[in-house]
């Protein structure tokens, strides 16, 4: 098997390439920077430029399945510009993908997107499962919804398409847990607004997993990739104290403070998503770290 990804060197990418090559899956990826390109039997790059609609169609040589992780950071102060490269990196990128297909033979039959739950509106009570139809009406909603109609045209091309929508990943590097870290190093971590809300929260190795356990078993429809044991947003920050050796000593930073830093970007830390991993369970896929415990002593 041959898989071509995309955002193959961020966080996730990177993570899912490393599974992929450890399972005997080839990799295409495709990058903006020429001097990251190698070509490798089993590892081949290939340069893209998504801002002028450029893409080497060699890409596509040899491919079954595409996963597509590419988008910009969403953890940036949301100015009008930032909200527009948000959009357009997950959308136009797909756009382009698309495109490239109609126009060149392939035997690609699978696509695999990256989602988030922040489709889900905030709520401390409900528990979201996939066939959920309300959706959150803040930035991160609209943003989720325009990505997977991006990804759910792969299928007038006649290919399967699945949805990861992705939780707050956990990772030794980047991802949430290294922002999380920060103020409780300094012994002034404590929970945000009231510090009930829900985070439902996922090891970065589960998140590669789930996506190579959807290639594996060409899974088509929307899965959540969250961990079976959500926490409040008060048990995570003091499990992680715990692990670090430190006190939470001050108060809840109220929502309020947290809104003026912010801006619009606070709904990311004071929304509750408490969401299901029941679906993804039932494919078959085994999570290596289903209790936040150990996923922190592994990590930290």
């Amino acid at each position: 098997m041959r898989v071509l990804i995309t955002g193959a060197t961020g966080l996730i990418g990177s993570q899912v390439t490393q599974l992929c090559q450890e399972k005997g899956i080839k990799v295409n990826y495709l990058t903006t920077t020429q001097d990251k390109i190698e070509s490798k039997p089993d590892y081949k790059g290939f340069y893209w430029n998504p801002e002028k609609q450029e893409i080497d169609p060699e890409a596509l040589k040899g491919v079954s399945a595409i996963i597509n992780l590419v988008g910009e950071s969403i953890a940036k102060r949301w100015t009008q510009e930032q909200k527009e490269k948000i959009i357009s990196s997950r959308v136009d990128t797909a756009n382009l993908l698309y495109k490239t297909l109609q126009d060149n033979n392939h035997h690609i039959t699978h696509f695999i997107s990256a989602s988030a739950i922040g489709i889900y509106p905030s709520s401390l009570e409900k528990l979201y499962t996939e066939d959920n139809e309300a959706v959150d009406d803040s930035f991160v909603g609209k943003v989720v919804v325009k990505w997977e109609e991006a990804a759910e045209n792969f299928t007038d091309l006649g290919m399967d398409v699945a949805k990861i929508r992705i939780g707050l990943v956990l990772a030794r590097e980047g991802g949430f847990l290294e922002k999380l870290k920060e103020p409780v190093n300094f012994n002034v971590g404590s929970p945000l607004g009231s510090g009930k809300q829900w985070q439902s929260w996922i090891h970065i190795n589960d998140v590669a997993g789930i996506f190579v356990h959807a290639l594996e078993n060409k899974l088509e429809g929307t899965f959540n990739a969250v961990a079976p044991n959500p926490v409040t947003n008060k048990e995570l920050v003091n499990e992680v104290a715990s692990k670090m050796g430190k006190s939470v000593w001050l108060p809840n930073v109220p929502a309020i403070a947290i809104k003026a830093v912010l801006g619009e970007m606070s709904r990311l830390v004071l929304s509750s998503q408490l969401v299901s991993s029941d679906k993804i369970e039932h494919t078959g896929y085994r999570f290596e770290y289903a209790n936040l415990a150990k996923a922190l002593e592994d990590l930290m």
